[in-house]
């Protein structure tokens, strides 16, 4: 039976599933996966209920009977773009008096590991403790309820595209913080949102070695066919070329890397002392 695997419908992991999407190697790679499109949450979800076998999953969803596949991810060095906080700010403060002025903040539920960095942005980092409301993913929305908002993915993108009327609509000034600078600024080390991850018990007709190599192949055949990407991509979302462009060969980084390894295993440590997350011993790292 081919693998279930459950990937995200946003255009960052685009990349990572151009083999699988695109010829010559899509139809063989049909024989041993059948993918299967939903939001980051949702992965996990049907992974770790035994829906799917493989899943794009993020960072915060990973448990000890989870094995990490080695070679990609979904991380950025410094600037990621698509993790966007966007914070009210009448007076003017500095970041982090405005970040600590923070009461309430609406967040899209499509990612646990968003919704944890922004945990640990504000109690660990600036020690305040907003209360955290999950809501669809409209920043005017929003900002109507709350003091902040957090956007992911496609919805942090478009509303970057949309800043002037945003601005305009909200009627006073605002801050908009790149949740992966931050951490970048306040850890040194890169900001990982996702990793492919297996039940292992799943690996019957595929060898841990070959589930490296097909996927490790799919990511390196997307990042040589960035134009492609561009051009199919350029109709589904209302961002120009250009920015398609810079976001998926600059904002993402889509190797796992030690740094990376680093920065999740930190990642995990600090959102377990907060009380984000339960406890990870150890990454299972497959093979």
């Amino acid at each position: 039976m081919p693998l279930r695997v459950s990937a995200i419908s946003f255009l960052n992991p685009a990349p990572l599933l151009y083999g699988f999407e695109h010829e010559p190697s899509a139809s063989s790679l049909r024989e041993h996966y059948s993918l299967h499109y939903t939001m980051p949450s949702a992965c996990a979800e049907e992974l770790n209920s035994g829906a799917a076998d493989l899943g794009l999953i993020p960072i915060a969803s990973l448990t000890p009977e989870l094995a990490i596949v080695p070679g990609c991810a979904i991380a950025s060095l410094n600037e990621v773009r698509s993790i966007l906080l966007l914070v009210k700010n009448p007076q003017r403060l500095a970041t982090g008096e405005a970040l600590a002025q923070v009461k309430r903040i609406a967040v899209d539920a499509a990612s646990r590991s968003s919704a944890a960095y922004a945990h640990i942005l504000f109690e660990h980092f600036h020690n305040a403790h907003p209360t955290f409301v999950e809501q669809a993913a409209d920043p005017l929305a929003m900002l109507a309820e709350a003091d902040a908002a957090l956007l992911i993915g496609d919805p942090a993108l478009l509303a970057r595209e949309q800043r002037e009327a945003i601005e305009a609509a909200v009627d006073e000034p605002l801050l908009w913080l790149d949740l992966a600078k931050l951490w970048r600024e306040l850890t040194g080390l890169p900001w990982v949102a996702a990793v492919w991850a297996v039940r292992p018990n799943a690996l019957v007709d595929l060898t841990p070695q070959q589930l490296i190599v097909d996927l490790n192949s799919s990511r390196d055949a997307g990042l040589a066919h960035i134009d492609e990407l561009v051009a199919e991509w350029t109709p589904r979302l209302a961002i120009s070329p250009e920015t398609i462009r810079m976001y998926l060969t600059h904002n993402i980084h889509y190797t796992l890397d030690n740094e990376c390894i680093r920065a999740i295993r930190l990642f995990r440590e600090l959102a377990v002392k907060i009380g984000a997350l339960p406890p990870l011993p150890e990454l299972n790292l497959l093979g």
